[in-house]
């Protein structure tokens, strides 16, 4: 398992967002460089952005694209694009990036 993960629920379904593309990036200088990503699976989970890499300490982003989501379930959306923005201190560490999602709001919060 990958030391950053995300899991995607969509509050105004009740259920697992399934097929969300996420884009792990780190900071480096002034500029956001991708460093992993992938697919919500059928649990809304997304486990292995980082793939073999190892964790570093600086700053992330979760990109996840509401966007392309909504569109393929019909639904408007007001959020297309939602950047979460965090900082790793401790690499040894496993960082749990939960989204919970609807059309026009988001939430998220570190989980474990």
């Amino acid at each position: 398992m990958s030391g950053i993960t995300t899991h995607v629920l969509d509050t105004s379904s009740g259920h697992p967002a399934i097929g969300v593309k996420v884009v792990l990036q780190i900071l480096s200088g002034r500029e956001w460089t991708d460093v992993g990503g992938g697919l919500t699976d059928a649990n809304g989970r997304c486990n292995s952005l980082l793939g073999d890499q190892s964790l570093t300490a600086g700053a992330f982003r979760l990109l996840f694209d509401a966007g392309a989501y909504y569109r393929e379930l019909h639904k408007d959306t007001f959020y297309t694009e939602i950047p979460i923005v965090f900082e790793v201190r401790q690499p040894e560490a496993h960082y749990h990036v939960p989204l919970l999602l609807s059309p026009f709001g988001y939430s998220t919060y570190r989980g474990s």
